[in-house]
């Protein structure tokens, strides 16, 4: 009974298999998101202010960050709790994967929220004159609280590597 069990569990894994594949089509999603504002932006490039161009383009840049915090957590996701990738070697291989575990995975997320939580931020001091005083107050300690958790993250797990 204990090996029935055990095995079940061990097969359970690929579960997650159509979740890291349903992260692909987030992915999709991103692309023709990123794409929609390229278009308009490029229909309006002669009328558009400087700085609703410079939100666009924030915009675009979280949207390719984000894009790549899906590939890095579906590929090592699916590395580190599925199966390992079979990728031959006359095709194109990403240096990092295969050598990202869960806390350096988990590292790298925190570090993207941040990036793409600062993005947000510089949006919204780009566009300061739009927001409410209370809005702005939350939207720096929301970013701030990011920050302190990716540092305490890193932190801990530095402290128990040693």
């Amino acid at each position: 009974m204990e090996k029935l069990i055990e095995q079940t569990m061990y097969r359970s894994r690929w579960l997650l298999a159509p979740i890291y594949l349903g992260l692909s089509l987030a992915v999709v999603a991103l692309a023709i998101m990123f794409f929609k504002e390229t278009f308009h932006l490029l229909a309006h490039i002669f009328t558009i202010q400087e700085a609703d161009m410079v939100l666009v383009v924030l915009s675009l840049i979280d949207i390719a960050m984000v894009g790549g915090l899906l590939v890095m957590v579906m590929m090592s996701g699916y590395e580190n709790f599925v199966s390992q990738l079979d990728i031959g070697d006359d095709d194109e291989k990403l240096n990092w994967l295969g050598k990202m575990d869960s806390s350096s995975l988990k590292a790298k997320i925190a570090a993207s929220i941040v990036a793409i939580s600062s993005i947000h931020l510089l949006k919204v001091f780009m566009a300061v004159e739009k927001t409410d005083d209370s809005k702005l107050l939350w939207y720096v300690v929301m970013h701030l609280t990011f920050v302190l958790s990716a540092f305490l993250m890193g932190y801990l797990d530095k402290l128990t590597k040693h």
